[in-house]
């Protein structure tokens, strides 16, 4: 339990909104790809959704190493 806690914590110890989303959208991303490896092509998702969720986990973890580099120079 405490390697989940620590991974989703930013440097203050603090639990990150930012890093839950984004590994929630990266979960989804895998599950919707696994799914898709066994199901028929006509229930697959819509291509710009799961571009936006991809999108949408790249900014919220992006935006977490920024956070990080920026604290430092405060």
């Amino acid at each position: 339990m405490g390697f989940w806690k620590e991974l989703v914590s930013d440097e203050t110890t603090r639990v990150s909104s930012k890093r839950v989303a984004g590994l929630l959208c990266v979960v989804a991303l895998v599950a919707s790809l696994i799914a898709n490896t066994f199901s028929h092509e006509s229930i697959k998702p819509s291509d710009i959704l799961v571009e936006s969720v991809a999108l949408f986990a790249f900014g919220a973890l992006g935006l977490t190493s920024i956070d990080k580099f920026t604290k430092n120079k405060q």
